[in-house]
């Protein structure tokens, strides 16, 4: 399984699949559509079946029942798309085998160097084998490790017809990471009653809290002068944008938050004199807490409006996901089977809130409850990230352990 794992991963990371939140077609890149692609052959040469892409970069299979017994229809999703906080460009993935638990040289020539020292967590790994990037790209764990496992697993369960399983449904998405995987993610067809995302970090994690989402762009429009005749006339955009930033709680930032408590996040801020963009996202467990954020980002804008005059400032205020408990509890033993499966594979669960969000929190809206299973890696959207190969075998166990779990208790 291991030597399977790491050819089928080290594989589809140099797919470039990152996501362009700027573009208005589906997939917003053709890596996706490429990757998808190559999905689809590779499922129909394990043999599985019904292996189908639509226009939109949608791959979807089915490994049919082998048992007598009525077991729900289950899925397992992984998304095609790596992030955009970094290139996924020429992903050069490097093999660090019985990892000794000092630093390891990403890129000598930069200077990047992943240090036990800046993430404590690389203690845990010790005698591990790990997949790490060359220090100039992101990885692509997130989520390709999860496309790798739900690949293996289904391979495994194929070749093992003594494992009793009910309908299994698979499917990779595009573009989760711009929040848009589950829009046209055809529900009713992929036909599945509980699905799984393989979509989280670490050994043992098991999530079915998300954030509510929302994003807020902003356009900041000034008037550029020349500077020696300014008084008076110049409305610097830059120095609005940053205006607007100043209301922000500086304390209520990813930086300093973390389990429950809810953030602001600037993910950009350009511009000039004339016109500056910034974009923040918007996050919070709590939904009152969330509406209250979201109402004390427009009551910036409008402050600033009315100093800077009409047409000052634009806001596009739109909110991307909703906490998925809510659809998730009433159906919780969904989640007591996969700690059951991490139990029995000798796995500690650690159920926390996603800090984060996965298509999961979409698709339980959309009447498909969804909780996420780790994927293995660490530090994902840079180039510090790693997924841990034993990791990734633990997480291809527990979707076999939970299929069978599944056929065991009907």
């Amino acid at each position: 399984m291991k030597e399977e794992l790491l050819k089928r991963f080290t594989k589809y990371v140099k797919v470039d699949t990152q996501s362009n939140e700027e573009s208005t077609v589906c997939p917003t890149t053709p890596g996706q559509m490429e990757l998808a692609n190559i999905l689809v052959t590779e499922l129909k040469e394990i043999g599985m079946q019904e292996v189908t892409v639509d226009e939109f970069g949608y791959v979807m299979a089915t490994l049919p029942s082998n048992t007598t017994k009525k077991v729900p229809v289950i899925g397992f999703l992984a998304h095609l798309d790596t992030a955009t906080d970094l290139t996924g460009k020429n992903v050069n993935p490097q093999v660090h085998e019985n990892y000794d638990g000092k630093d390891i040289v990403l890129n000598k020539d930069l200077n990047v160097v992943l240090s036990p020292k800046q993430f404590p967590e690389l203690a845990n790994y010790k005698g591990k084998t790990l997949i790490t990037t060359d220090g100039t790209t992101l990885l692509g764990a997130d989520d390709k490790a999860g496309i790798t496992e739900i690949m293996v697993a289904m391979n495994y369960l194929i070749n093992h017809p003594e494992i009793k399983h009910g309908k299994i449904r698979v499917a990779f998405t595009p573009d989760e990471e711009i929040g848009r995987g589950p829009e046209r993610f055809d529900v009713e067809a992929f036909g599945a009653k509980y699905a799984y995302t393989m979509d989280g970090g670490p050994l043992g994690e098991l999530e079915y809290e998300s954030f509510n989402a929302a994003g807020a762009k902003l356009i900041f429009n000034g008037n550029s002068v020349h500077p020696g005749t300014a008084k008076n006339k110049m409305i610097n955009a830059v120095k609005m944008a940053m205006e607007f930033d100043a209301e922000i709680p500086k304390e209520e930032a990813p930086e300093y938050t973390d389990g429950y408590e809810g953030f602001y996040h600037l993910i950009s801020l350009n511009g000039d004199v004339e016109q500056a963009k910034s974009y923040y996202i918007i996050r919070d467990f709590d939904h009152l807490k969330f509406v209250e954020r979201k109402t004390h980002i427009a009551s910036i804008a409008e402050k600033l409006a009315e100093k800077y005059g009409e047409g000052s400032v634009e806001l596009k205020l739109n909110d991307q996901y909703y906490n998925m408990r809510e659809k998730i509890e009433p159906v919780k033993e969904i989640v007591d089977i996969v700690s059951a499966a991490m139990r029995n594979l000798d796995i500690e669960p650690k159920i926390s809130p996603i800090r984060g969000g996965t298509d999961g929190a979409q698709l339980s809206y959309k009447g498909l409850p969804t909780p996420n299973i780790f994927g293995g890696g660490e530090n994902f959207h840079g180039k510090f990230e790693y997924v841990a190969l034993e990791s990734m075998v633990k997480a291809t166990e527990v979707i076999i352990e939970v299929a069978r779990l599944f056929e065991e208790k009907e």
